[in-house]
């Protein structure tokens, strides 16, 4: 979700056997070759505990009918062996919004695992080296030569470290493990899309003077003091969106990015939200994909299609074909569309864990002046580390 007059929030209509968690076989991607790149299947052993990461990606231009010629602005980064160890690997995608998206989402994702990467702490404390990272990155764009006072980038990124995956967050793409429990393949989410439908979220901004308003109620067609959109899934195309008090800018429909120098006037940061995973045998692969393809697609469903391939190039292929497929039959444009999926190798020799993901969210102390912002926990977010970030 970008500015004002960016994409729309129109959810997955998917049916119940779409989300039922069941292999779906004989999905055909859509077929569509213009601005598409993908990369070909990579391998890398984790030797700490003895598996392989599997893994493909691929990017996928918009198709906007008033500029054919509109660059990419989504940007994805597979660094393995992070600080020239084995065991450390890292998978990102950037989902770059405005008019200098492009170069905010290529900067970030350079710009973030280049400081990981020279951050000595990183082993020992990857939550503490996630976030600093991400706030430096901030910094770094805000200095550099690239306009970021109305455009930015968000950001999901994976970081293995062994056996325990770190998950973190700002703005409303998603990663996503897919769970073997029976003869089902269930989705969990490891990141909670950061919009002003989630009330924390909501009433952080407002704390900083954001109006919180759709552009229906913007422009005067709705009653601006109905402060309720209903829930994200189920809501229609006009969702709420970020203002400054006496503007009509910048109307992001995300609250955390990195970038956005003026909407952080108004509480949108670039802290992140942080979960953690450790492995069992139950974990099969993990997906890390922008926006663009969870607009239509749920994340069960995107875990159903990806299933269905031994290949991860091929799964790659159809969850992004039927994305832009679905956009075309729903808008008359798509969003760019970037995913990376990550099947998981031989986590039977990781031992006997249980089948329940062990997931940990926690609360980042946002600098200066703000509040401290506690992560939404998801359902399988069982436990809060209490302890805060400096």
């Amino acid at each position: 979700m970008g500015c004002a007059h960016g994409k729309c929030c129109n959810r997955d209509s998917s049916t119940s056997d779409e989300d039922s968690g069941h292999y779906q076989r004989g999905i055909r991607p859509y077929k569509n070759k213009d601005g598409l790149t993908q990369r070909s299947l990579e391998l890398v052993h984790v030797p700490s505990h003895n598996f392989t990461l599997q893994y493909s990606s691929l990017t996928q231009n918009g198709y906007y009918p008033d500029t054919t010629d509109r660059e990419n602005q989504d940007s994805f980064c597979i660094k393995t062996q992070i600080q020239g160890n084995p065991n450390v690997h890292f998978f990102g995608v950037f989902d770059g919004h405005g008019q200098y998206g492009a170069q905010c989402s290529n900067f970030v994702k350079d710009k973030l695992v280049e400081i990981l990467s020279s951050d000595p702490t990183l082993l020992d404390d990857p939550l503490k080296a996630f976030n600093s990272a991400f706030l430096a990155t901030n910094s770094e764009l805000r200095d550099s030569e690239i306009d970021d006072a109305l455009s930015g980038t968000t950001a999901i990124t994976v970081l293995v470290v062994g056996d325990t995956l770190y998950v973190a967050n700002v703005g409303d793409s998603r990663a996503v493990i897919a769970v073997k429990d029976g003869d089902r393949i269930l989705a969990e989410d490891l990141s909670v899309d950061q919009t002003p439908f989630r009330k924390d979220e909501y009433d952080r901004v407002k704390l900083f003077g954001a109006r919180v308003l759709s552009v229906d109620q913007v422009e005067g067609l709705k009653d601006p003091d109905i402060q309720h959109w209903g829930d994200e899934e189920s809501h229609g195309g006009d969702p709420p969106r970020l203002w400054v008090p006496n503007g009509m800018y910048p109307g992001t429909a995300f609250t955390r990015s990195v970038g956005d120098s003026t909407a952080e006037k108004i509480g949108v940061i670039a802290v992140p939200e942080i979960s953690i995973v450790r492995f069992t045998p139950s974990h099969l692969f993990f997906v890390v994909a922008s926006d663009g393809v969870f607009e239509f697609l749920s994340s069960q469903t995107v875990v159903n299609m990806a299933a269905a391939y031994k290949d991860p190039n091929d799964a790659c292929a159809a969850i992004a074909g039927d994305s832009y497929k679905r956009w075309l039959e729903l808008e008359n444009r798509t969003d760019d569309i970037t995913i990376i999926i990550v099947q998981i190798k031989g986590l039977s020799n990781l031992g006997v864990g249980t089948t329940d993901s062990e997931v940990h969210s926690r609360p980042c102390q946002i600098g200066g002046s703000m509040n401290q912002s506690t992560a939404i926990v998801p359902p399988l977010m069982h436990q809060t580390l209490e302890s805060d970030m400096g």
